[in-house]
């Protein structure tokens, strides 16, 4: 795995290196350190999984055999169009929720000089992906695919956090807006789609399949990363600050996280009241009550029945996959999330 992070890193100095010479704008020094400064800081600084499942899970379809070096280049150039769509993402959604950190340092926007200059940046991030595709998949004939799924993807992302926004900011804190459905949908929107279902798609369309006849892989992709969100949800409260680097926010941020969605579908009148009274405060008082009363609903228990059932209900749709290949993705998938503690 060090090895394949390895060959991955030297291909992102190639991508860049591309970039900040591309012969479509006459960069000068400064333009040109300004893209590579904002490159280095916002996208290779993550865990890189997405990127690394594409090159993982083509090696999977391919079942053992060897993979040339341009199909290592290649996969691990789709797997960086990820990475630079999930940086695009996160430099705007940084800007949106006024946040302050990100990936342990500041983000961007907060950086001195950069501000708001940091909503161009993000358009530029957007705007490298489909010069990547073109620099190195525009000769094969599944040129016009990759474009359209990312094309898509981007669509969907774009409006689960438009729901997000929505639902968690417009107008008054109202926390009767919130439901398991909406909670789904936008998770599904907002992170399963580009998270877990394009870096498995990157990997079918490179190997040539066509990704309209693996609607059950889709679906199948898109349970898991709603799992991994609920997962999220519940480590943002109850995780070791410690293990998964960060303090979680979710209760004084009025997220619509699993966690209040099911703590008032299992409430009374009254613990609903406390909720309502209490959540989405940036008070210790009013967050300390609100965990006493997960603590009180046992939304421990409920989340390890929930992880237990999704784990039973996935783990039998991959295998009802007439494909071991697509099986062995999936599968690598799910192993790297269940009862992850980060």
């Amino acid at each position: 795995m060090s090895n394949l992070r390895a060959k991955f890193m030297e291909v992102y100095s190639v991508l860049k290196s591309e970039l900040i010479n591309d012969p479509a704008f006459e960069f000068t020094d400064v333009s040109r350190q300004w893209i590579e400064r904002m490159l280095d800081y916002n996208v290779p600084g993550g865990k890189l999984n997405r990127g690394l499942s594409v090159v993982d899970s083509f090696k999977l379809l391919k079942e053992g055999r060897e993979l040339t070096d341009d199909e290592v280049f290649q996969s691990c150039a789709l797997g960086w169009c990820i990475e630079w769509l999930q940086a695009y993402f996160l430099v705007l959604d940084d800007i949106m929720d006024g946040s302050h950190t990100r990936r342990g340092q500041p983000c961007w926007f907060r950086q001195p000089k950069i501000g708001m200059i940091a909503a161009n940046d993000g358009i530029i991030l957007r705007n490298h992906i489909p010069r990547i595709l073109k620099n190195h998949f525009r000769m094969m004939p599944y040129y016009v695919d990759l474009l359209d799924l990312f094309n898509e993807v981007e669509f969907q992302t774009a409006h689960g956090q438009m729901i997000d926004l929505i639902t968690t900011h417009e107008g008054e804190k109202d926390l009767s807006k919130y439901s398991l459905g909406i909670h789904r949908r936008i998770v599904q929107y907002k992170t399963a789609y580009y998270s877990f279902y394009l870096p498995v798609a990157c990997a079918l369309v490179m190997a040539g399949e066509n990704v309209e006849s693996h609607a059950d892989v889709k679906n199948i992709l898109i349970e898991m990363g709603t799992y991994f969100q609920v997962q999220d949800d519940y480590l943002d409260c109850f995780g070791d600050p410690e293990v998964i680097g960060k303090v979680g926010t979710d209760i004084q941020d009025f997220k619509c996280s699993w966690m209040v969605v099911k703590a008032l579908e299992l409430s009374n009148e009254e613990q609903k009241k406390l909720l309502h009274e209490n959540y989405g405060k940036d008070d210790q008082e009013c967050i300390a009550k609100v965990k006493e009363l997960y603590n009180v609903l046992d939304l421990q228990g409920v989340f390890a029945e929930y992880e237990s059932s999704s784990y039973d209900k996935l783990t039998k749709s991959i295998e009802a996959h007439p494909s071991k290949a697509v099986q062995a993705v999936l599968k690598s998938f799910l192993a790297k999330i269940y009862k992850r503690q980060k």
